[in-house]
C-alpha cells in the first residue's frame, strides 16, 4: 500500500516536470502530454520490455495514462504556480526515485532473476523515464552529468534486495529502503555531492598530438644527424687507413 501511494504520487510529480520541461523547450499539447507521459511511466516500460514483462503497466492501467494526462494539461493551466513548488518537486522525485526502484526491483523477483537483474530493472524503473524526456528536450540526460542519480537507484536496489532476504517484515523492509534511499539523495542534493566527470578535451588531445609528432620529427633530425658524424668518422677512417697502407708501401720500397 505504502509503494502504490508512493507510486501515484511519484509518477504525478514525474508527469508535472515533464511537463514543465516540455513548455520551457515550446511544445504544442500533443508534445506536453507526451513528454510527461514518457517521463512519468517511460520507466516502467522500459523495464517491462527488457523483462519481456507484457502486458505493460500502463495498458494494464490505462486508467493512469488519463489520469497524467490531466496532469499535465493541469500544469499547462497554471505552469507558474507550479514551477515556484520546485523544491517540493526535488523531494518528491527523491522519493519516486527510491519508490520506483524497489518496484523495478519486485517486478524482476516476480519474474524469477537473480540480483544483477533485479538492480537494472530497478535502476531502468527510476532513471529512464528522465532519460527519454531529456532526450526528447535535445539535453544531456541528468543522469549522465555530474549529479549523484542512478547511483542512489543502485544502492537502493541492493539493499532492498539484501534485505528481502533476511526475516524482517516486508513493510519494515521498505520504509527502511524508502528512508535510506531518500537520505542518500536528499544529502546528495544538498551537498552537491557527484560522480567524476570525465573530460575529454579534443584541443588538448590535438596539442599532444601535435606534440608527439614534433617529438619523433626532433627524435629522426637527431639520427640522421648521428648517422651523418657515422658516415664522416668511417670516411675519414678509411682515409687514414690509406695513408698509412701508402706509407708502409713507401717504406718497403
Amino acid at each position: 500500500m505504502i509503494l502504490f501511494v508512493l507510486y501515484i504520487i511519484a509518477i504525478i510529480a514525474e508527469a508535472i516536470t515533464g511537463a514543465l520541461a516540455a513548455g520551457r523547450h515550446k511544445m504544442d499539447l500533443f508534445g506536453v502530454m507526451l513528454i510527461s507521459l514518457l517521463t512519468a511511466i517511460g520507466g516502467g516500460t522500459v523495464r517491462d520490455v527488457v523483462l519481456g514483462s507484457y502486458p505493460t503497466t500502463w495498458v494494464l492501467h490505462p486508467e493512469y495514462v488519463l489520469m497524467l494526462c490531466v496532469v499535465s494539461l493541469l500544469t499547462v493551466a497554471m505552469p507558474y504556480f507550479l514551477a515556484r513548488f520546485g523544491k517540493l518537486f526535488l523531494l518528491l522525485d527523491a522519493l519516486g526515485l527510491v519508490a520506483f526502484s524497489i518496484i523495478g526491483v519486485d517486478k524482476a523477483l516476480s519474474l524469477g532473476h537473480g540480483i544483477i537483474v533485479c538492480v537494472v530493472a530497478g535502476v531502468f524503473t527510476g532513471v529512464a523515464g528522465g532519460i527519454l524526456r531529456d532526450l526528447l528536450c535535445n539535453k544531456i540526460p541528468l543522469v549522465f552529468q555530474k549529479e549523484v542519480y542512478a547511483g542512489v537507484s543502485i544502492v537502493t536496489c541492493i539493499l532492498y534486495y539484501l534485505l528481502l532476504k533476511t526475516e524482517l517484515n516486508h513493510t519494515l523492509i521498505v520504509i527502511i529502503t524508502l528512508i535510506v534511499g531518500f537520505s542518500f539523495r536528499a544529502l546528495a542534493i544538498y551537498y552537491k555531492l557527484g560522480l567524476p566527470v570525465f573530460n575529454y578535451d579534443e584541443e588538448k588531445a590535438l596539442r599532444l598530438q601535435e606534440e608527439r609528432i614534433a617529438r619523433r620529427q626532433a627524435k629522426k633530425a637527431r639520427l640522421h644527424k648521428d648517422e651523418i658524424i657515422i658516415k664522416d668518422t668511417a670516411a675519414e677512417v678509411k682515409e687514414l687507413e690509406k695513408e698509412v697502407k701508402d706509407l708502409k708501401d713507401s717504406k718497403k720500397g
